[in-house]
Order: C-alpha cells, then sequence, then structure tokens
C-alpha cells in the first residue's frame, strides 16, 4: 500500500511528531529553492493514483509545479486518521478522498493568483499551530 493510514507502523516516534507538525515538509523547501517545487500547488502524488487521473484532468494538474500545501492539504489535514477508520483504506482514497483532491487540485490551477497563494499558506500555517 502506499498510502499512510492511522498509527502506520512504518513512522517511528520521531517520525510522528515530524509529521503531526508537518516538520517533515521541510526539506521540500529545498525543492522550492532549487525551482523543483513550488510552496503552494498541487500535492506531488505516487504515480500508482496519478494514472487514475482522468485524462483532461490529469494535463490539468500536472501543468504546473508540485506544491509543499494547497487547499486539500488543508481538507484532508487528518487522512490518515480518515483513512484508518475505512474498511478498505486504499479503496477509500481513490474513491472518496482522491476525486475531491482533483476538484481542488483543478480549480487551483484555473484561479490561482499571488493572494489565493498567500491564502492558502497562511490557512496552513494557522492548521499547524491549531494542531
Amino acid at each position: 500500500m502506499q498510502i499512510t493510514v492511522g498509527e502506520d507502523s512504518r513512522i517511528t516516534r520521531s517520525g510522528r511528531f515530524l509529521r503531526r507538525f508537518k516538520l517533515d515538509e521541510l526539506a521540500q523547501l529545498v525543492d522550492v529553492v532549487l525551482g523543483r517545487m513550488s510552496l503552494v500547488g498541487p500535492r506531488p502524488e505516487v504515480p500508482k493514483y496519478v494514472a487514475l487521473y482522468p485524462e483532461d484532468v490529469r494535463d490539468v494538474v500536472l501543468s504546473v509545479k508540485p506544491g509543499i500545501t494547497d487547499s486539500a492539504s488543508i481538507r484532508f489535514r487528518n487522512e490518515s486518521e480518515i483513512l484508518a477508520h475505512a474498511a478498505d483504506p486504499e479503496r477509500e482514497y481513490v474513491e472518496t478522498i482522491l476525486p475531491v483532491k482533483l476538484e481542488h487540485y483543478v480549480k487551483y490551477v484555473n484561479t490561482r493568483t499571488l493572494a489565493g497563494d498567500l491564502r492558502i499558506v497562511l490557512e496552513t500555517l494557522g492548521a499547524v499551530v491549531r494542531s
């Protein structure tokens, strides 16, 4: 399985701390500095799930650099917990979560602005602080 579900045994104690406060994302700042990623944009996805994107959606989503945060990341901040309660986590991800994420991604690509990016960054910081 290529998704993280609940108390995934692959995550160490220190890893849980880093993930809880989104500190594990800080390493991606190097990719932002190198121009391979943006601060805001659709999150990079595992190729297995990208292959499930409808072609027209895939073209739109992959037309921009991936980002560290986006509105879908804020909405599904507790994705691992949601999946932990599903009878079939991967099916739940593919059939329920992924389509909503794709809607967010397409909307972002089609309406992105500097003001919108700043709003998403501030919402992300707020979500991290509230955790």
